[in-house]
């Protein structure tokens, strides 16, 4: 059984001025989310900044959502690093802080070979026991996890049920799903994508665009899977120059300016992330307002 069908958002982390976790706000994010119809919370992935949060500061992200949420919908932990040993370290203690499912980016910079993408994987899901998803992007990583593995990993070792797929290229996926013998439970990582990766057999969207629709993402997940795919085809292309309005600059540069710009205060960014340029952020408040967004 999959870890969550629909669409679980890639949260933020918000900032307070002094640039510490400002875990009040977050604590109002996740009642927005849940409120909104948010299928799983992704906490401390990519668009949470989790590169660049201490090993304390992640636990205690994951600890706080965790206690927050208290099972009302799963909670999926972002728990991956270029080093095996601190994503088995992180991995366990996002286990103990009550997290129902981990989210694992490869390695990056250190570029392992499909071997070592194996084995490091192994190791990471068995040091734990809750369900494990591979995450595929070699965008950001330079390393990209191949079809072939992903459906060995997802076959072979008991707790790795699936892949949060942003490669954006929509043939890999197909190969995947025609290996994959319904073993593998696949996500969409683009906003974008979401329609085309549901029609492939996928089970929802782990999603950026969710931090601030998130009733809207979820109905295009939701339509599909009720049979109406038309609805979800319709929601998917009116929100489709926003998705890439969302992706003007590095993210979570842009969500967290849409954030703002919607008076959510969400705070600023950690460095190496500055914030967004003038003329990005005047597109993409154009973008927010064509899609019926209020903007402060």
């Amino acid at each position: 059984m999959a870890i969550f069908t629909g669409a679980g958002v890639a949260l933020i982390t918000p900032m307070n001025q002094d640039g510490s976790v400002n875990y009040g706000k977050l604590g109002e994010i996740l009642e927005f989310q849940i409120a909104n119809h948010t299928d799983a919370i992704i906490i401390c992935g990519t668009t949470g900044e989790a590169s660049t949060l201490s090993e304390e500061e992640h636990i205690e992200c994951i600890r706080y959502t965790c206690e927050a949420v208290n099972g009302r919908i799963p909670v999926i932990a972002g728990t991956g690093s270029n080093c095996t040993a601190s994503a088995v370290y992180l991995s366990q203690e996002a286990e103990k802080a009550g997290a129902d499912g981990l989210l694992v980016v490869t390695p990056y910079y250190n570029k392992a070979t499909q071997n070592g993408l194996k084995e490091h994987y192994k190791t990471i899901a068995g040091s734990v026991k809750i369900p494990v998803i591979l995450y595929n992007v070699p965008s950001r990583t330079g390393t990209a996890i191949a079809p072939q593995t992903i459906v060995e990993l997802c076959t072979e070792v008991s707790n790795i049920v699936g892949v949060k797929d942003a490669t954006g290229d929509i043939s890999e996926v197909a190969q995947i799903m025609s290996l994959a013998g319904g073993q593998v439970d696949l996500y969409s990582g683009n906003d974008d994508q979401i329609t085309p990766i549901l029609s492939l057999g996928g089970k929802g969207v782990i999603s950026v665009l969710s931090n601030i629709l998130p009733q809207e993402t979820h109905d295009i997940v939701a339509s599909y899977l009720e049979g109406d795919v038309e609805k979800s085809r319709e929601l998917q292309l009116k929100y489709f120059d926003l998705c890439k309005a969302l992706f003007l600059e590095v993210s979570p540069i842009p969500v967290k300016k849409a954030m703002n710009l919607m008076g959510m205060e969400t705070g600023g960014l950690r460095l190496p992330l500055t914030e967004m340029e003038e003329e990005n952020a005047a597109k993409l408040a154009k973008r927010m307002r064509e899609a019926g967004i209020p903007v402060k």
